[in-house]
């Protein structure tokens, strides 16, 4: 598969791109319900973090969570923390994300903030790798998405059965298919063989 994390980007490509694909993707197929408002209403922070050791994005993983804890939620209501550099290996990226969870929990921040994986390689354990469930979760770039726990609570008690959500995204996919995603987000032709 290729990946776009072997190509150098200026951090505004990155930030377009990936502006992009969450309006084209995530809003535009509504793969979730709650991104709507947050970008309509421009409180989705797009962090650019061009660190490639594991110390130094802990080190801005760290700075963003400091960032979203001291800023009302109505000027950043959620973050996509950007990787784009270093992280090609899906499973180097998923080691990171245990890294940023343990982080999360020794800044006794569990339970105010929840992590979201994304990445070009993404796949499911014990799915079929060219199953398109998969783009679910796949992005541009690698990136973590810090999202407030009570912000999100206060979504949920206003959705019905938000637990068909995983389910309903993949027969969307499913039923687009490769071409179907590829004409809605073009970008994704570069990481599909």
């Amino acid at each position: 598969m290729k990946n776009n994390t072997s190509v150098e980007y200026k951090r505004e490509e990155i930030i377009s791109i990936s502006r992009d694909w969450v309006e084209a993707i995530v809003v535009g197929l509504n793969l979730c319900p709650f991104a709507s408002p947050v970008v309509r209403h421009d409180t989705l922070r797009y962090a650019v973090c061009e660190a490639q050791t594991v110390e130094a994005l802990s080190s801005d993983f760290l700075k963003e969570l400091n960032l979203i804890q001291d800023t009302d939620e109505k000027v950043i209501a959620t973050t996509l923390l950007i990787m784009p550099q270093g992280l090609t290996d899906f499973y180097d990226y998923l080691d990171l994300l245990a890294q940023f969870e343990k982080l999360l929990d020794k800044a006794g921040l569990s339970g105010v903030f929840q992590l979201a994986s994304f990445h070009p390689a993404y796949v499911f354990a014990g799915v079929a790798p060219e199953d398109l469930s998969h783009w679910t979760n796949r992005s541009p770039f690698p990136m973590v998405h810090i999202i407030r726990e009570g912000q999100m609570s206060r979504v949920l008690m206003h959705y019905k059965n938000p637990e068909e959500i995983p389910e309903r995204n993949i027969k969307l996919l499913q039923d687009m298919g490769r071409e179907g995603l590829i004409k809605r987000f073009p970008p994704f032709e570069d990481f599909i063989d």
